[in-house]
This record gives structure tokens, sequence and C-alpha cells, in this order.
């Protein structure tokens, strides 16, 4: 998996306007890229996940899995959910 370092500002915007919709609940990053582009989704995959990192390590949103937050700095492997505080 790819680490992106320049950063995505409508990534970034979709995800934290997400979770402003969602409230206290999380949601699942494919959930962001399948609604701002719901035809080619799974390309950006990689993408959006790149960016949930960079916005957990930044502290502007808990990347979860199995309900526990990850380690910012090594890439969670399998489903996860994002929870903006």
């Amino acid at each position: 998996m790819k680490l992106i370092t320049n950063t995505s500002p409508v990534l970034e915007t979709a995800i934290l306007e997400m979770g402003r919709m969602r409230g206290k609940s999380s949601f699942c990053p494919s959930e962001v890229v399948r609604w701002i582009y719901p035809q080619s989704w799974r390309y950006f995959m990689e993408d959006i996940q790149s960016e949930m990192m960079r916005l957990y390590r930044e502290g502007k949103v808990v990347v979860l899995q199995n309900n526990q937050p990850v380690h910012p700095y090594k890439f969670p492997k399998g489903p996860v959910r994002i929870l903006v505080p």
C-alpha cells in the first residue's frame, strides 16, 4: 500500500463532512469514496486510506479496528472504521 505524502483537500473534506453528518457513529472509508465517486470508488480506496491515516496522525479523526484505535504509524490490515471526534 502506497502512502501519499501530499494531501487531498477533496478527500479530507469528504471524510470530515461524513463525520459531521454521522455524529457519534463511525463509518467505513469505502463509504466516503462511494459517496463522492459512486461509479469509480474502488480506484480511490488507497487514496482514502492514506488520507484517513494522515488525518489520524494529525488528531482530526480516530481510526478503529475491532473498536480499538490502531497504531497511527502502522497501516492497518483488514476492515477499519473512521470516527470524527
